[in-house]
Order: C-alpha cells, then sequence, then structure tokens
C-alpha cells in the first residue's frame, strides 16, 4: 500500500481504519485482493442502500453504456434524464403527496444539494439567516459547512462561517424538554438578537452527530414553528432518506411536509455521484443558469435510478421489508446493550440507521477495530466517536445481520476485557 501513502493526500479517513486493498463487491460483502471477504455494515456511509453491484440496476447500466447512452450532457435532455423524472414523480413524489414538487439538478454530491438549498431559501424569503441543530452535519463546503455543528470540520474551512443560528437538537437538553418551544420563544422576541431566518435545516437522524432520531411530535412542532414564523423547512435526507428509515423519506412516518428536501447518496443506488434538491413548485425561482454547474446530473446514475424506483419502491413490499430487519437489527443490538453495558450503554438511531452509544469514543473505536479483524466494516460516529454505528446496506441478508451481531459481541467483550486489563 506504499502507493496510497506515498502519493494520497493525508485527508483521507476510512483507509485508516480499513487498511486493506478491496477488490471486488456484491450484495452485502466486500472482498480483498487475496480474497478476504468482509460483510459491510458501512455501505458507503449510506450510499450502497441497495448493495454492491445489484444484478438489476447494473444490467440497466451496462445495456445502456454498451448501447452508448449519453454520459454528459451538462443539463440537455436526454432519454435518461426522462425515464428517471417520470419515475421519480410516478413512483416517489405522486404517491406521498408530492406532486406539485420540482426536481433541481445540483453538483453530484450532497453538500451540493444543501448549498442549493441554502442559496434558494435565501433567495425566495430575501433573508440570509438559517437555523440549524446542534449535533448536525450538512456537508463541507462553506454554506453546508456553517449549517454543520461538528469541531473537526468546520476547522478545516480556515475563514468564518456566518449567517446561521445553532438551536438545541430533540433530546440535547435532555428528556421531557421540547427544544422547538426555545427556538419558538426567541424567534418570537424582538429582543432574543435572533434575525428572522429565511429556513431550518435539519436531518430527521442525525447520521455523523451519533444517530440521534428527532421524535415525531418534535418534528411535528418544528414545522409548526416554521409555520408560524414564515420559515421554510428544509429536511436534509442525504444519508437518512432513500429507504434507510423504512419509508423511502425520513420524515414520512412523522406526517410532517418540507417545502424542501434534499437527497444524494444512495440515490443513484448503485454508487455513483448524484444529487438533487427538490422543493414546492411555487418556490422554483431560479432565472435560467443562476444556479450552474458542469456536473448537474449524471446520465448514467439517472438510468440506475430508475431502475432502483421501479424495482423495490413500485409498492410497499420491499420497505416492510426493510422495517423488519431493522426490528432484528435492534433487537440484537438491544441484547448486546443488555449484555455488555446496561445502565452505561444505548440503542441509538431508527430503522437500518441503528447503533450502540458506549461511555466513550475509546471503547467504540477499540469495538470497530477489532470487528474488523474478524471481517465486519463498521465506523463510529457522534460528537466524540462514541457510537458504533450500523448503516448495513437495505438488501441485507438475516444470516448477515446475525454475522454482525456475533462479531459485534465477541469485539464488545474483547474490547471491554482488554480495557479491564489496562486499567488494573
Amino acid at each position: 500500500m506504499n502507493i496510497f501513502e506515498r502519493v494520497e493526500s493525508d485527508v483521507r479517513t476510512y483507509s485508516r481504519s480499513f487498511p486493506v486493498v478491496f477488490k471486488k463487491a456484491k450484495g452485502a460483502s466486500l472482498f480483498t485482493e487475496d480474497g478476504k471477504e468482509y460483510v459491510d455494515f458501512l455501505a458507503g456511509a449510506g450510499t450502497l442502500n441497495y448493495g454492491h453491484n445489484h444484478p438489476d440496476l447494473q444490467k440497466a447500466l451496462v445495456d445502456y453504456v454498451l448501447a452508448d447512452g449519453i454520459t454528459h450532457g451538462l443539463d440537455m435532455y436526454s432519454a435518461a434524464k426522462r425515464d428517471f423524472l417520470e419515475s421519480f414523480h410516478n413512483i416517489i413524489l405522486k404517491p406521498r403527496g408530492m406532486e406539485n414538487f420540482r426536481v433541481q439538478f445540483t453538483g453530484p454530491t450532497g453538500t451540493n444539494a444543501v448549498e442549493a438549498a441554502l442559496k434558494l431559501a435565501r433567495k425566495v424569503t430575501g433573508r440570509s439567516e438559517i437555523v440549524s441543530f446542534t449535533n448536525g452535519f450538512h456537508g463541507v463546503s462553506g454554506g453546508a459547512l456553517a449549517c454543520t455543528g461538528n469541531e473537526h470540520h468546520r476547522g478545516g474551512m480556515g475563514a468564518s462561517l456566518a449567517d446561521v443560528t445553532r438551536m438545541p437538537f430533540d433530546g440535547y437538553m435532555g428528556e421531557g424538554v421540547d427544544t422547538t418551544e426555545y427556538l419558538d420563544k426567541v424567534l418570537s422576541d424582538p429582543s432574543s438578537g435572533i434575525d428572522h431566518p429565511a429556513a431550518v435545516i435539519v436531518e430527521t437522524i442525525q447520521g455523523e452527530g451519533g444517530l440521534n432520531a428527532a421524535s415525531f411530535e418534535w418534528l411535528r412542532n418544528l414545522e409548526k414553528v416554521c409555520r408560524k414564523h414564515e420559515m421554510l423547512l428544509i429536511v436534509d435526507d442525504i444519508q437518512s432518506g432513500c429507504g434507510r428509515s423504512g419509508h423511502f423519506f425520513s420524515f414520512e412516518k412523522a406526517g410532517i411536509k418540507p417545502d424542501i428536501v434534499t437527497l444524494s447518496k444512495s440515490l443513484s443506488g448503485y454508487g455513483l455521484p448524484f444529487a438533487v434538491t427538490i422543493f414546492r413548485d411555487d418556490l422554483d425561482q431560479w432565472a435560467p443558469g443562476e444556479h450552474n454547474g458542469t456536473f448537474r446530473g449524471n446520465n448514467h446514475a439517472f438510468i440506475t435510478a430508475a431502475t432502483a424506483f421501479k424495482t423495490f419502491w413500485k409498492d410497499d413490499q420491499f420497505a416492510s421489508e426493510v422495517r423488519r430487519k431493522a426490528e432484528k437489527l435492534r433487537a440484537g443490538l438491544g441484547a448486546l446493550i443488555n449484555k455488555h453495558g446496561k445502565g452505561s450503554m444505548t440503542l441509538k438511531g431508527r430503522g437500518l440507521m441503528s447503533g450502540i452509544e458506549c461511555p466513550n469514543g475509546d471503547l467504540a473505536d477499540r469495538v470497530t477495530s477489532i470487528a474488523f479483524d474478524k471481517g465486519l466494516v463498521i465506523e463510529t460516529s457522534g460528537a466524540h466517536g462514541q457510537v458504533v454505528k450500523c448503516l448495513v446496506p437495505l438488501i441485507i441478508t438475516d444470516e448477515q445481520i446475525e454475522f454482525g451481531l456475533k462479531v459485534l459481541d465477541q469485539s464488545f467483550a474483547e474490547a471491554l476485557s482488554e480495557g479491564e486489563r489496562q486499567a488494573s
């Protein structure tokens, strides 16, 4: 691996936790050059909801490429774009009462979608302030980073991050405290020092922030505050969307209606770079080319995304199976907590975006390191890296879930034993 360490920037992260050379991947498994198999509880940080190289998506993409389909076409019309828009509108948006939503093709990453959402909210309202939440993560470009809470990522900017007011997320002040009441209070007080915001941006489940899942009641109350104070509600569904919560959009079960939604990661279904910002049609106040970019839409991703919609989302069967697997995973994680850390560990997240909060980041790091040695790719999240985070492909088998839980059981046992030895 000398070439990686000698040539690639020190900014790399995942390769430090998983120092092997991967060559092949299928379903929920990764394979190294020497043939060792790892079960994938990372899924490209939520980018591979349908697993690696799903055969239906793979065939559609290969057929398109071999037929000399458009690879790059700026924002020109293409047959692939038409297929994506039709399937997205008819299969995803319309059944969820979002048939009046427009689709904006931004740059290819999640942070591009967030930048577009923030810029549009400011343009529409004529106001600059944005409300974001503690432990939120929205990207690492300028505007998105200003809305991100993580000190490590914010410190890499080297410039001021302005026009964002931070508010406490659900649960941040402890149980029994509805932090939307505080938000309403400061917005209602002309002497609070908080300027009238253009929008609120929120993750319903904070992935990088530690799998903090907002209650449905809190989300509904947040929506009420937005309506009362005439602010737009932006839901960042980049990591928790595309089925991760057990529904295509993570906010569906809460019954809220965001004004703007950002999607990326698993939108393409195949790990291809792709992001969109979607919003009510009355908010579509862009002038042509006003928010521009060379890679607005990825024709290869149009193909795989449309195929994913038709394959997995034509009815509720796939989502129902995701919810069943989530119950199995969460029950297993709960059993591990009772065995290894009752009273000191907590079950976090929702759906197949769940994990275990440990007493500290050192323990969580030891657990994931030991797990990797045993054939499981899994990461941590949270302000102190204290959450062992399961972000499995949604197509994972029951046997692979059981394997992962068994490895985590062994890893917790070894990590705790090692900690006791070091303390004595």
